[in-house]
């Protein structure tokens, strides 16, 4: 079977969007899945509907992935991949391929950092996307000037920056557009103070410093799309169906929203409302962040724990049981949406849009998976919403109060391992608690506890909080009783219990 390139799709007499030839006028930091499947596909769509014209080149930032080089996969299929969105829209199953043809070449940044480099020189070259994990936005002072290359990603950019510099410091417009897409708050705003530090450590000349802050646009932003990667079980018969060998197929949810925090002039230069696309240009893009995390992360949190301890195991399957259902649904639009900045229609749409993300046939989204370090994603995806909705109501929400008497119920550990803390279901299964050892060790202490001693002991544990959850007027006795009664019926009935 051939290899996906140009020449196979001309011979196959391919008649989708292609893009064989244009200007390289971004350079992203990130080869992944993730990048592929949102911002370059998104690129793509602009290339087709709003005459972009451009192509990416993409950086691979770390030397390898195990035994093979990702950066010589890309380029020997010159850049090409086939991606397929999938989901539920409009209560119609999707399962939409695209070959994305936006992608020039990729280069390794150890074996050819000059290369990457020399793309600074490129007077085309105008926006840079990132997405190097939540820790590659972070500054290593051991970072030196010298370094070919520098160990930390912001310190690479500044090299690229320093460069452009060089090349066209004195002339207008020639700085960047910075788009950060790595999941930490105020992404692009760190990655600048980042920069900052490394013209400031390697004494760099002020005129450097001034050009960074007159000429180039760090934008924060919120990205949101489930991406699921290469799906190895399906593709030897994808490449079967498509007629030629693809090693870098992509799959990711339907569902897709960018939020871009940057000034209105974006909106010309980048076209995606012109090419109809879920991407929104905005001056500030916390109120959406707050969205994403309240709702969509929210839900998961609020629900799993006690879904799974009702044996439950899938996140698609729960949607097919009513009472899992009708206690998310609950929860969402009666105790997270008021609590929310956004106007109340906007959420309800986002909100029915998390429903329909839920039930994606293709995606085995497993509780288990959902339940790692539930002690913190409850700290920052569900109690902001308690504590607004106590705020704004004087009285406690049901739903997001037995949530927490789930999630004391799931941390019911009776066996402390190297894997973690060992606990049972109660139809029997063995499960494994994953969490910061402090809080493994805190349960395991605990583990001998009543109900409403465990439920004292937890809620004023301001290490866990950030503050004492007892002073929230009946709240501490209130999740002593949900407690009390999972222990003799079981979180099933206490869903039941709240609807």
């Amino acid at each position: 079977m051939k290899k996906l390139n140009y020449q196979t799709l001309k011979e196959q007499g391919y008649d989708g969007y292609l893009l064989e030839n244009a200007p390289e006028r971004v350079l992203q930091f990130g080869e992944g899945n993730f990048l592929r499947a949102f911002v370059d596909y998104f690129i793509d769509m602009m290339n087709e509907k709003a005459g972009f014209n451009s192509k990416v080149v993409l950086v691979q930032p770390i030397a390898n992935h195990g035994s093979f080089n990702l950066a010589d996969i890309i380029n020997e299929q010159e850049g090409l991949y086939t991606l397929y969105l999938r989901g539920f829209e409009n209560n119609q199953k999707v399962n939409a391929k695209r070959v994305i043809s936006c992608v020039s070449r990729c280069l390794n940044v150890y074996s050819d950092y000059e290369a990457v480099m020399a793309c600074a020189e490129n007077p085309e070259l105008r926006y840079i996307t990132c997405n190097t994990t939540e820790a590659g936005i972070a500054y290593d002072p051991e970072c030196k000037f010298t370094d070919l290359p520098p160990a930390s990603y912001p310190a690479k950019l500044t090299q690229l920056l320093y460069r452009r510099f060089q090349k066209f410091g004195k002339e207008a417009g020639k700085g960047f557009v910075i788009l950060a897409c790595e999941l930490i708050d105020d992404n692009g705003k760190e990655l600048k103070k980042c920069v900052l530090k490394y013209a400031e450590q390697w004494e760099l000349e002020q005129e450097f410093t001034d050009w960074i802050e007159a000429e180039n646009i760090f934008c924060s932003t919120l990205v949101d799309r489930i991406v699921t990667g290469y799906p190895r079980s399906e593709a030897a018969a994808i490449n079967e169906e498509n007629g030629y060998e693809d090693n870098i197929i992509d799959t990711g949810e339907v569902f897709g929203f960018w939020v871009i925090e940057g000034p209105e002039s974006l909106k010309k230069e980048l076209p995606f409302a012109e090419a109809g696309l879920p991407v929104l240009i905005t001056d500030n893009h916390k109120p959406y962040k707050q969205r994403k995390v309240r709702i969509l992360n929210g839900a998961h949190t609020s629900m799993v724990l006690g879904a799974y301890l009702a044996g439950q195991n899938i996140v698609r399957d729960c949607m097919h049981d009513d009472t899992i259902v009708n206690f998310m649904n609950k929860t969402i639009y009666e105790e997270i949406i008021p609590t929310l900045s956004l106007p109340e229609e906007d959420c309800k749409d986002f909100a029915a849009a998390v429903t329909e993300r839920f039930k994606n046939p293709f995606i085995d989204h497993a509780l288990l998976a959902i339940s790692l370090n539930s002690t913190s994603k409850w700290k920052a995806r569900v109690m902001p919403s308690l504590e607004g909705y106590v705020n704004k109501f004087g009285k406690l929400p049901k739903c997001i109060t037995a949530s927490f008497a789930f999630y004391i119920a799931f941390y019911r550990g009776t066996e402390l391992t190297d894997a973690g803390l060992a606990a049972k279901r109660p139809n029997g299964d063995a499960y494994t608690i994953s969490d910061d050892r402090s809080v493994l060790e805190f349960y395991y202490d605990h583990r001998n506890d009543s109900a409403r001693e465990l439920a004292h002991a937890v809620c004023t544990n301001t290490d866990f909080w950030g503050r004492d959850l007892s002073e929230i007027p009946g709240f501490e006795e209130e999740v002593a009783g949900i407690l009390e009664n999972i222990e003799a019926h079981g979180t099933y009935s206490e869903m039941q219990a709240c609807l």
